[in-house]
């Protein structure tokens, strides 16, 4: 499988579970929530963005990482989607900026300076992950 096949499957089975303005509000509701500092609120939609990006990628597009030869694992990263390796590389599509995401940051969000992406910027993250990948197997 190629990269420009992997990238768009990654896009197509996200858009299968939602469509980008949903994906989009998701991000918009958390990014509220933690720039209110509404702790409750946090905890309330946090677990579920998480796992609904997760999700995807575990398990809908589990058949197109692998035809890639790209194993996936759980991310290591708080604001992370999964663990990505391909021979012996490993990478980490995140849900934020990556400026913001080192885990004492990432995990004191709910104190301010959190900027969740959109859908495709972190789609675009995700193909830049993927890149890595596909350039260390040639």
């Amino acid at each position: 499988m190629t990269l420009n096949e992997t990238i768009a499957r990654l896009r197509a089975g996200h858009l299968m579970v939602r469509d980008a303005q949903e994906w989009d509000e998701l991000s918009t509701n958390l990014g509220r929530a933690y720039d209110s500092k509404d702790e409750e609120l946090v905890e309330e939609l946090r677990p579920s963005f998480l796992q609904s990006w997760r999700t995807v990628t575990r398990y809908v597009l589990r058949d197109t990482l692998d035809a890639a030869g790209i194993a996936v694992t759980d991310p290591r990263h708080p604001w992370g989607i999964a663990t990505l390796t391909a021979n012996g590389t490993s990478c980490e599509p995140l849900l934020c900026h990556a400026g913001e995401a080192d885990r004492e940051r990432a995990e004191a969000a709910i104190y301010g300076g959190l900027h969740l992406l959109t859908f495709a910027a972190i789609l675009t993250n995700y193909a830049d992950c993927l890149t890595r990948l596909f350039d260390e197997q040639d």
